[in-house]
C-alpha cells in the first residue's frame, strides 16, 4: 500500500469515525509498513487535506459539471488528495497525481463511472491551473469554517486573526527540549548532527532546539537514549512561569499526558523532589512511564487519576500544583488541522468543568504554593474568565507576576495568552497563582 492509499484510508477514517488525524495517521503508517519517505508524503497530504478543506472545494465548484454535494463522499476525498498535489506541492508531477487518484478511484470509488470522473476533473484542475477565481472570504482562503473564524475573531485582538489562520495551515517546526541531567545543549547539538539532523537553537527559549531531517524521530539513538522530549515553547514556558527550585518539594500534574510538563518539571528540579503525574486514562498513565523511563526520570510517578476528584492525603500537601486542563484545542490546530471542523457546541460545556478541576486541584496546594492553571486554546472562556471565576470565590488566591524571556514584554497580570503567528508557538494560555500564606 503506497502513501496516497494510506493517506486515503486516513482521511476517511477522521470523516467517518471522527478519529484525530495524528493518532490515526500513525496507526496507519505502522499497519502499511511505509518506510520514511512515504510515511511522510501520507502525513503531508493527509494534514494538507485537512489544513485546505474549504480551498478544495472552493476550486472543486469551479472544476464540476455537476453539484458537489452529488459525490460520494470517498470521491470526493479522492478529489481533495489530487487537487492538493496539483495545487499545492510543486516536487509532485501533476501525471502522478492524476494517475494515483484514477486508480484510488476505481479500488474505493463505489460506482464504474468513478475513475473517468476524477480523471476529468484533475486534467481540467491541470489545464486550468491559474485560472480559476482565487478565494476571497476566511473560510475559503483559510479553510476555517465561519463560526470559528467568527468565535477567534471575537477572541483575539486586533490584527491577530488573519496571522493565527495563516500558521494553523503551516507546518509545525519539531522542536524539542533537551534532558540536560544527561547532556548539554551543545553536546546534544553536535551528536544530532552526527546523526545527520539539521539542528539550529530555538530563538527564546533556554535549552530547546530546533530540528529538520529527523524522519521518525523515536528512531534516532539520541532519542532513545534519552537525551530529549519533544514538546511546543509554549507548553515548555508553562512550566518554567512556575519557577520550581532544585530543591526536595511536591509537584503535582494532574492532567498529565503525555507527560511533557511533567517531564519539563523533573528536569527544572535538577531531579529532586517529587513530581505524581496523573490521567484519568490507564493507558495514557503508561505513556508517561515509558517517557519518564527513557528520559531517566525517577522523581516522575505516574497514577490513574480522576482531576475532578478530591484525594484526601494530597489536600494541602503540594508545593506546585499544574493545572493544564482538558479545553477546546483551538491553539493547536496546526497540529491537529481536524479540530477547525470539530463541533464548537460540544465545546460549551468545556469551562464548567475546567472550573470544576482547577477548583478540585487548588484544595492540595500548600499554604504559599503554587497553582499553575494553563490550556491550549486562546478562547475567553476558557481562560482568563475561569481565573476570574476561580478568584472570585477563592480570596486566598492571587495572580502573581510571570518571569518571561526577553522576547517577551513585561508581565504584571500573572496571565499570559501565545497566538499562533506571534512567535511561532502553540495558541496557549498560562496562569500563576499563589495560595497566600
Amino acid at each position: 500500500m503506497g502513501a496516497r492509499e494510506t493517506a486515503l484510508h486516513a482521511l476517511m477514517a477522521c470523516r467517518r469515525e471522527g478519529a484525530w488525524s495524528n493518532g490515526v495517521l500513525k496507526e496507519y503508517i505502522a499497519r502499511d509498513r511505509l518506510d520514511s519517505r512515504d510515511a511522510a508524503l501520507a502525513t503531508r497530504l493527509c494534514y494538507g487535506v485537512l489544513q485546505n478543506r474549504g480551498k478544495l472545494d472552493f476550486y472543486l465548484k469551479q472544476l464540476l459539471t455537476g453539484k458537489r454535494s452529488s459525490l460520494h463522499p470517498v470521491v470526493r476525498d479522492i478529489l481533495h488528495l489530487g487537487l492538493y498535489q496539483i495545487y499545492e506541492l510543486d516536487k509532485i508531477p501533476d501525471s502522478a497525481a492524476v494517475n494515483e487518484a484514477v486508480t484510488l478511484a476505481k479500488k474505493y470509488g463505489k460506482s464504474p463511472k468513478a475513475g473517468s470522473l476524477v480523471n476529468g476533473v484533475l486534467r481540467s484542475a491541470v489545464r486550468t491551473r491559474g485560472q480559476l477565481k482565487e478565494p476571497v472570504s476566511y473560510a475559503d482562503r483559510y479553510s476555517h469554517p465561519d463560526e470559528l473564524i467568527s468565535l477567534l475573531k471575537a477572541n483575539l485582538p486586533k490584527g491577530m486573526l488573519e496571522p493565527m489562520l495563516i500558521a494553523d495551515n503551516e507546518s509545525p517546526e519539531t522542536v524539542v527540549q533537551v534532558n540536560t541531567l544527561k547532556t548539554t545543549m551543545g553536546e546534544l547539538q553536535k551528536i544530532l548532527e552526527a546523526e545527520h539532523v539539521a539542528v539550529r537553537p530555538h530563538g527564546w527559549m533556554e535549552n530547546c532546539l530546533v530540528l529538520s531531517g529527523t524522519g521518525s524521530i523515536d528512531t534516532l539513538p539520541s532519542f532513545r537514549e534519552g537525551l530529549y522530549y519533544v514538546q511546543d515553547p509554549a507548553a515548555k514556558l508553562s512550566v518554567l512561569c512556575a519557577r520550581l527550585p532544585q530543591a526536595d518539594i511536591r509537584v503535582l500534574d494532574c492532567c498529565a499526558a503525555p507527560g511533557g510538563k511533567s517531564f519539563a518539571a523533573a528536569i527544572a528540579m535538577g531531579g529532586m523532589g517529587q513530581i505524581t503525574a496523573c490521567d484519568v486514562h490507564a493507558h495514557k498513565t503508561a505513556l508517561i512511564e515509558k517517557g519518564a523511563e527513557r528520559l531517566g526520570l525517577a522523581n516522575i510517578t505516574a497514577r490513574r487519576q480522576d482531576a475532578t476528584e478530591t484525594v484526601r492525603e494530597w489536600v494541602e500537601a503540594m508545593d506546585t500544583v499544574i493545572a493544564d486542563v482538558p479545553c477546546s484545542g483551538l491553539g493547536i490546530i496546526r497540529k491537529k488541522p481536524d479540530i477547525r471542523y470539530k463541533s464548537l457546541a460540544e465545546m460549551e460545556d468545556l469551562p464548567a468543568l475546567q472550573l470544576k478541576i482547577l477548583e478540585n486541584q487548588s484544595r492540595y496546594v500548600k499554604k504559599g504554593g503554587v497553582l499553575l492553571y494553563s490550556t491550549c486554546t486562546v478562547l475567553r472562556r476558557e481562560n482568563e474568565d475561569i481565573v476570574a471565576a476561580f478568584l472570585a470565590g477563592h480570596p486566598d488566591f492571587a495572580c502573581e507576576p510571570l518571569d518571561l524571556p526577553e522576547a517577551f514584554p513585561k508581565n504584571e497580570s500573572g496571565m499570559l495568552t501565545l497566538i499562533p503567528g506571534q512567535l511561532d508557538t502553540d495558541g496557549f494560555f498560562i496562569c500563576r497563582l499563589r495560595r497566600k500564606p
